[in-house]
């Protein structure tokens, strides 16, 4: 095993994100219309973190898993490999285009963040953060400063800066520190952080709390989610409010002028008869997304139904549920990933199989036992009269795709088996980059990365800054680009 199992490394496996396809025709209360485009408008950017789709893990504090940046142009594609000797689910970028990795180390499995250069994808500064029981969580994001804000293994909220040395090197550093530890206990981890519109970080722990933390005056706040319900991805943010799923349901809370969070609305889902092969936890793989006629006015996430799952939208504002509608029927029918929606597209990438090195602690039996690697991606399309699956196919996606724009695709890392055809896994399997185009589901380019397991993105999501594309690994980095 490459890392022993623990729910952070749950996290560094990622679920996120950038997931492609959506569903059935199921009626629906009237929508409004979308006036833009079918991809717009993304969620509007939080005024307390970096830079709309390169901020957080899955682009922006609405979790879209979409983003306003092309990437690479047409033409030949060069891909590079950035070896850390750690798994990188985490790679963003702030208004000063340089790249800031959090990575778990393989062997110690430290959490580690990185400085990269942009021009070369190589590591210029690095800063070890302290191990806890459950590695500290990976979810992180950059604030408004460029400054990474993570939560350590002391259960510690840091902000983390970077900055040029008196040798002209670069350096990264604790800007600040707020302890956690009042409310955080010490045997629960914290595993989603994002920021509110009022400049609080919410905070979600894998044992159910819900918090906020206000590093100006050092106030924090939390509220207990029911017993039996564990968290096991990350939170998004928006002008509405706060969403997080758990193993049995999705919430949306807000704060009150003190800070203390409340539930405003609760939706259970169906999480099936257990937890499915290709998943970390038994309910929904999803990091709830946000998305709609204004950017935020819809949330969705993907059920743990059995045979088949579900995409789920609900209004923002009051969770009554809009629609349902069965996806990822063309492959093994579950998804640990996020689903990506932009403007009246969703997407779902499965999951349904996919060989993990480790597993966290509770994850408990699989239901079946096991299942091959089918693969799956579905596009959903949101109108005035319903939901409606545009298309579903297989697809091996062995990452969380990422939607841009700016330049109309889909991009993520197909996972290509030894024997052609099958649907087996092996550590010979080859990674492709692969451009989808999100109107039919075709591929329309590709690059092969490399064959093995240092290339395996492990389901974590790739972050596009303009021109390139950042892939985490189980080992590193790959950085593709023109040329």
């Amino acid at each position: 095993m490459l890392l022993r199992p623990t729910v952070s490394f749950r996290a560094v496996l990622t679920r996120a994100v950038v997931i492609v396809a959506l569903l059935a025709a199921v009626a629906l209360p009237a929508l409004p219309a979308f006036a833009a485009g079918p991809f717009e408008p993304l969620p509007p950017r939080n005024p307390y973190a970096g830079p709309l789709g390169t901020a957080t893990m899955h682009g922006d504090t609405g979790s879209s898993d979409a983003t306003p940046l092309p990437g690479p142009a047409a033409g030949p594609l060069t891909s590079r490999r950035v070896a850390l000797a750690s798994a990188c689910p985490t790679v963003l970028a702030g208004a000063d285009g340089y790249p800031v990795a959090l990575c778990t180390e393989i062997f110690g499995q430290a959490p580690t963040v990185h400085l990269l250069d942009p021009a070369s994808g190589d590591s210029v500064a690095e800063l070890g953060l302290t191990k806890g029981s459950l590695l500290g969580g990976v979810y992180a994001y950059l604030d408004h400063a460029d400054r990474l804000v993570v939560v350590d293994g002391t259960r510690d909220l840091l902000r983390i800066g970077h900055r040029k040395t008196s040798s002209g090197g670069w350096e990264l550093y604790v800007a600040s520190r707020l302890p956690l530890d009042a409310v955080v206990a010490g045997d629960d981890s914290v595993v989603g952080l994002s920021p509110d519109w009022q400049g609080r970080v919410w905070f979600a722990t894998g044992g159910g709390v819900v918090g906020t933390a206000d590093d100006t005056t050092g106030v924090v706040r939390s509220v207990a989610l029911p017993a039996g319900e564990k968290i096991a991805n990350s939170i998004s943010t928006a002008p509405e409010g706060t969403a997080v799923t758990t193993t049995h349901a999705t919430y949306l809370l807000r704060a009150d002028a003190a800070g203390t969070p409340s539930v405003v609305w609760r939706q259970p889902y169906d999480r099936g008869p257990g937890r499915k092969p290709g998943q970390l936890s038994w309910g929904s793989g999803s990091t709830p997304t946000f998305f709609g006629p204004n950017g935020t006015g819809y949330l969705t996430i993907v059920d743990n139904a059995a045979p088949t799952v579900n995409l789920l939208v609900y209004a923002s504002a009051t969770g009554q549920r809009l629609c349902k509608v069965p996806v990822l029927k063309a492959g093994g029918s579950g998804s640990e990933n996020s689903p990506v929606a932009a403007g009246s597209a969703v997407f779902v990438a499965g999951t349904y199989g996919y060989p993990y090195p480790a597993l966290p602690e509770d994850a408990g039996t699989s239901v079946p036992a096991s299942a091959d690697f089918t693969g799956g991606l579905s596009r959903v399309n949101v109108t005035a009269s319903g939901c409606t699956l545009a298309w579903d196919t297989v697809v091996r996606s062995a990452a969380v795709p990422r939607l841009s724009t700016a330049d109309g695709l889909l991009r993520t890392v197909v996972r290509k088996p030894l024997i052609p055809g099958t649907t087996w896994t092996s550590i010979l399997d080859t990674y492709v980059y692969t451009e989808i185009d999100p109107a039919t589901g075709a591929t329309v380019r590709t690059k092969p990365l490399g064959t093995g397991f240092l290339y395996d993105p492990l389901q974590m999501v790739g972050t596009t800054t303009p021109g390139v594309v950042y892939q985490g690994t189980t080992t590193g980095i790959v950085r593709i680009a023109n040329g």
